[in-house]
């Protein structure tokens, strides 16, 4: 059951159970129709229903980046979203690339309902939701189907060990097609045990990478987000680092020998190796 609370901005917060804990719709003082939702009070997703094209969070407009340089601008494209959040990185793409096909695979069904109420996606946007676990979802994806994988799955604020592996990843390569990218979100700090294992991981699968992050996040000073890009071709590598230098927080795109560099020999990670990434520090969300 849904209960409202006044918030500072005078705007009623949205406050719901949903399968992964609790849910808060909190409005973004600053945007009128703006909202940030969190789950058990971490930060899941920030949505501007009248400017969808408006990424708040630092990683997800990295991956936005990644979106734009997927195809030429405008062209529609097909994208698979695992994790759905308030479907943000889908409602950038809709708005960005019209006429775009999008799947998007959240296992957390009352997450999903509340979304679809509180934040009605456009009607005219071409998004199918799966109620289903990542891996489940991601099996009945045709071959070849995807132009873009998005992965940005927490249960909690951790990614669980089933989408960390060698054995998903190459799920995740059968959907896609030949130039393909993959993306996802990942979560980290000192000593990056985590992060340098998905990059051996996605090195296994992708012939071509990249890691795009906070500079003190990849010198493991703090917790933080990276963002991962894998493909099958040359990346547009320039590009994207002009991107996400002009940020507001601007990020470092690693790529080749410093990128093999920072794996540090880490071990590919498979099923039978695989554990959730760590735990934020309880400071991360205060």
């Amino acid at each position: 059951m849904a209960r409202n609370k006044r918030s500072r901005e005078g705007r009623e917060a949205v406050v719901e159970k949903v399968d992964g804990g609790l849910a808060e719709l909190m409005p973004d003082r600053d945007r009128p129709r703006a909202w940030t939702l969190l789950v058990d009070g971490a930060p899941q997703s920030h949505v501007d229903l009248d400017d969808p094209a408006h990424l708040d969070f630092e990683y997800q407009r990295r991956i936005g980046h990644i979106a734009d340089l997927v195809a030429p601008p405008g062209k529609p494209i097909h994208a698979l979203h695992l994790g759905g959040g308030a479907f943000t990185l889908a409602r950038y793409i809709a708005a960005t690339r019209p006429r775009s096909t999008q799947q998007i695979v959240e296992r957390d069904t009352a997450l999903v309902q509340l979304v679809r109420r509180e934040l009605p996606l456009d009607p005219q946007a071409r998004v199918r939701v799966r109620g289903t676990d990542a891996r489940e979802g991601l099996a009945k994806v045709p071959d070849g189907w995807a132009d873009l994988v998005i992965a940005d799955v927490f249960s909690g604020a951790r990614t669980p060990a089933h989408l960390t592996s060698t054995e998903f990843l190459t799920e995740v390569r059968r959907a896609l097609r030949p130039g393909g990218y993959y993306t996802a979100n990942l979560a980290d700090g000192p000593p990056l045990a985590h992060l340098r294992g998905q990059l051996a991981t996605a090195a296994a699968l992708f012939p071509e990478l990249a890691l795009v992050a906070d500079p003190a996040v990849l010198r493991g000073k703090r917790f933080g987000n990276a963002v991962l890009l894998g493909c099958d071709h040359a990346l547009p590598l320039a590009e994207l680092t002009r991107r996400c230098a002009g940020d507001p927080h601007p990020g470092r795109v690693e790529h080749g020998r410093g990128l093999r560099d920072f794996s540090g020999g880490a071990a590919a990670v498979t099923d039978a190796s695989a554990v959730a990434s760590p735990a934020p520090p309880s400071s991360v969300f205060r």
